[in-house]
This record gives C-alpha cells, structure tokens and sequence, in this order.
C-alpha cells in the first residue's frame, strides 16, 4: 500500500518536471522568435542541449536548461545562439558575431543626437 502511494507520487513528479520542461520549451522558443525578429535574422530552429534539475524560482525545484537556436542572416548561412534560463526565467544569451542583414532590411536610425532625429530638424527644412 505505501509502495503504492510512493509510485504515484514518483510519477506525479515525473509529470510535474516534464510539463516544467515543456513551458520552458514554448517560452524559448517564442523568444528566440522575437529576438530574430529584433536583429532581423531569419529564425530556424531552436534545442535543448541540457536541463539540470536545481534549487531556486519560485516553486523551489526548477531546471536550469540552456537552449541553442539556430539563425540566418541572408537564407544561405546557419548561425547558432544560446538562450539559458532557470525555470521560466531567462538569465541571459549568447549572440555570435554574424554580419548584419543586408542594410536595405536594417532598421532606420531614429536617435536624438543630430541628424533628422533631433528636435524639429526636419520640419526646419535643414535635412533636405
């Protein structure tokens, strides 16, 4: 009867740590996405390389688990990046140096120092 009781709790942990893990799976994965869209790289694919069970979080058991997606710059290349994270928390990632997209894709300067981005600059006409 006890041994029974043990089995089911065993298993109900199994199920708690592997749903866990799946969370954590969804959540990188959708950041991984945004942070392609940021840099304006294509996003491929995204894997877990390992997860370590470790104390901390908010529930008190959490994994410590780092994901590594891959990236394109121009459809030709394959470029990796790392995500890691404990529990649903993401500590930091790891960007290698890749040539920035072609520059009709970058992003337009928007800053405030000189240029059309300052003051009224453009509406005084001296940027035309």
């Amino acid at each position: 009867m006890m041994s029974d009781f043990l089995i089911i709790v065993a298993v109900v942990v199994i199920a708690a740590f592997f749903w866990q893990l799946r969370q954590m799976a969804e959540l990188s994965k959708m950041f991984a996405e945004q942070s392609c869209a940021k840099q304006r790289v294509q996003f491929l694919s995204i894997a877990m390389v390992n997860a370590k069970p470790t104390i901390g979080g908010h529930t008190g058991l959490c994994w410590h688990t780092r994901f590594m997606f891959e990236f394109s710059t121009n459809g030709e290349n394959l470029y990796q990046a790392h995500i890691h994270m404990k529990g649903k928390t993401i500590l930091k990632v790891d960007w290698p140096i890749f040539p920035e997209p072609d520059w009709q894709n970058a992003p337009m300067a928007k800053g405030k120092f000189g240029g059309c981005g300052s003051g009224g600059g453009c509406n005084s006409g001296k940027c035309r």
